[in-house]
């Protein structure tokens, strides 16, 4: 049984599957006016949503049905990967819960820096993947900004990796050193949700 409720009534809404009030903020500033973005607690739905997929388009897609199917409201999820060259590609799918299921950014940065101390290559790249599901109707949209792993954090802005994650494009700065607004502009999760959000206009 769908747990609608009186949010439903009035601008129309749309989940955006995640409790991660840093990452709500940054879509809520770029999809607003088109709906009221909802995150998970606004629905109440507190319950730890199955990511077992093993690829990021993958666990977005779960994540996004599990709401649906469960509350009824259409939603989007997100799922992003740090890739690492010199790691085989770590930590990927895993990016969040590296160090542990903990999902402390910080410990997930320090295993990142002790696994690269003294490696020369450090190029890496930021995936995004966002399912946004419409009734029956998945769609996916992707985005990708390729960088270099510092050797410390640099900044005190932003969330994740943010700190040690510096763009190929831009001025040197790391992520955690630029306003949202420059961040949102080159960023993995930018680039997909620009494409979210020009879907979700054009059915306007």
């Amino acid at each position: 049984m769908f747990k609608l409720s009186l949010l439903d009534r009035g601008m129309k809404k749309i989940v955006f599957a995640t409790n991660n009030v840093h990452k709500l903020q940054e879509l809520r500033q770029m999809i607003g006016g088109m709906y009221e973005v909802l995150g998970l607690a606004d629905i109440g739905c507190h319950e730890d949503i199955p990511e077992t997929t093993g690829v990021i388009e993958g666990n977005a897609e779960m994540k996004a049905r599990y709401v649906k199917e469960h509350y009824g409201y259409d939603c989007f999820s997100d799922d992003t990967g740090l890739e690492i060259d010199a790691l085989g590609g770590e930590p990927g799918v895993y990016s969040a819960r590296y160090a542990g299921p903990g999902h402390d950014s910080e410990a997930n940065i320090d295993k990142v820096l002790k696994k690269l101390d003294g490696i020369d290559d450090r190029t890496a790249r930021f995936r995004t993947a966002i399912a946004l599901l419409q009734g029956d109707e998945l769609h996916m949209f992707e985005g990708q900004v390729e960088g270099v792993i510092l050797t410390e954090r640099h900044g005190t802005g932003g969330f994740g990796y943010d700190s040690i994650f510096q763009p190929v494009e831009g001025d040197g700065s790391t992520f955690a050193q630029m306003s949202p607004e420059q961040k949102n502009s080159i960023s993995h999760r930018g680039r997909a949700v620009a494409r979210l959000v020009e879907f979700l206009k054009s059915q306007q």
